[in-house]
């Protein structure tokens, strides 16, 4: 007798794999398991069709032992620890950061995330002087000019060029490409030159410079130089002439601007070009970001500290600055003496120095799969894999919430469920903690 295969297909499911978070994928389940990822990107389509492999296996000290014992132990480490570090949380969701933060809030703890060792300039540049931005849709719809600039994303986001950027068509781009320019600035071509009307190759570490130039000559000055950053100044003045003339430009930058000479003062300088083109046109700017909610836990982390990454609680109230507690310094001074790595590969990610030190200290590793960190992790916990396996809400790199869908069923808990099965277990090893909670505010 043959039996029947279960199938269906879940439309509309928001990919996690990176900030261009996209969302018209559709998932093809047979039997419990994923067959088939239709409009996805290679990325895209790996993380679903390959969640199944490399998956972690709950251990303590290396031998296998049960979700419950792995929590109590990591419950056991986080309670007794002295200055914890919470990090990582950027291929996850935002009821999950939530529920790290309060555990950070509970226990004294370091929390910090990826964009402590990426994009942390362009948010400490935005909280500098603002930024001009706008949503994907509008760029599809409006964007006449489209400059990338220190990024990448043939690569890094295959389908950000399709679905909004330059091929796509839109309400005042009906001809899609035909009605965009596309320019190209970086240290060296990449794929994304290929895609590019123009691409100008400029020298390592002179964006600043090359930004005070462009404002300075938006603003009609004129200079007493043949070139900057390696490039003619005439080419400069023609880039400033077509910037002006664009009904509606967007300058998008990646990680060539920040973690390069000049760090955030290189995205202070670009907010500020934009800022002062608009005096002309309509022009803006956006952070290309990586991780698929990358965005989300910085906006969370905002909400509820009032900060965006490198934030203490040790003192009871959050702290915020950036060098004393951002992730790679505290590890690198040697600072913390417990650590909570969740949906992150700390290990095979930091600099050597930092990473020597996550070894030498109690480790837990929550994470659906396999890595670097859960290989010499104390306490691994496997996860549900969010927007997979696990439901909740994600942030596109233009700050949109989208609901991620559960596709198909886990053995293992989410992320929000280890971390408040976590929270419980601290607050009945530190009954003290509890009562606080419970006590009415005092009255002014």
């Amino acid at each position: 007798m043959t039996v029947a295969k279960e199938m269906r297909v879940v439309k509309d499911v928001t990919c996690p794999f990176c900030g261009v978070t996209c969302d018209d994928l559709e998932v093809h389940v047979e039997d419990g398991k994923i067959r088939d990822v239709k409009n996805a990107c290679v990325l895209g389509k790996d993380t679903f069709l390959h969640h199944l492999e490399g998956l972690a296996t709950p251990r303590i000290d290396g031998k296998p032992a049960s979700i419950e014992a792995c929590i109590e132990a990591a419950a056991d480490i986080l309670a007794r620890a002295k200055y914890p570090l919470i990090y990582g949380l950027d291929s996850t969701e935002l009821h999950a950061h939530r529920k790290a933060i309060e555990l950070a809030d509970l226990i004294g703890a370091n929390i910090d995330h990826t964009s402590s060792v990426c994009h942390a300039p362009s948010l400490q540049a935005v909280q500098t002087v603002g930024i001009p931005s706008c949503t994907v849709g509008e760029v599809k719809n409006r964007a006449d000019l489209v400059i990338f600039w220190g990024a990448n994303p043939a690569e890094a986001h295959p389908r950000h060029a399709t679905r909004y950027s330059v091929t796509v068509k839109g309400m005042f781009t009906p001809q899609g490409r035909k009605d965009r320019t596309v320019i190209h600035i970086d240290v060296r071509r990449t794929p994304t030159s290929r895609m590019a009307d123009t691409f100008i190759q400029i020298k390592p570490h002179s964006d600043y410079e090359v930004f005070s130039t462009l404002t300075a000559l938006v603003n009609g000055h004129d200079l007493d130089v043949s070139e900057v950053g390696g490039v003619p100044l005439q080419e400069w003045r023609d880039l400033v002439e077509v910037m002006k003339g664009a009904k509606f430009g967007i300058l998008y930058w990646g990680m060539g601007l920040t973690m390069t000479r000049g760090k955030y003062l290189n995205v202070v300088a670009l907010l500020r070009l934009c800022q002062e083109l608009n005096r002309f046109t309509k022009f803006l700017g956006a952070p290309l970001r990586g991780h698929g909610n990358v965005v989300g836990m910085a906006q969370v982390l905002t909400w509820q500290t009032g900060f965006p990454f490198a934030v203490n609680m040790s003192r009871g109230y959050p702290r915020f600055n950036p060098g004393e507690f951002s992730v790679a310094d505290l590890l690198g001074r040697g600072e913390v003496d417990a650590a909570l790595i969740i949906a992150a590969d700390a290990i095979g990610n930091f600099p050597a120095k930092a990473a020597q030190h996550l070894k030498s200290i109690p480790l837990i590793a929550v994470d659906p799969k396999e890595s670097e960190t859960t290989k010499v992790a104390q306490v691994v916990i496997p996860a549900a894999q969010a927007a997979v396996a696990a439901e909740g809400v994600a942030y596109r790199m233009d700050h949109i919430p989208l609901p991620l869908k559960k596709v198909v069923d886990s053995p293992y808990p989410s992320d929000r469920e280890i971390l408040d099965r976590i929270i419980a277990r601290v607050l009945a090893k530190r009954p003290d903690d509890g009562a606080k909670r419970a006590a009415p505010l005092p009255r002014g």
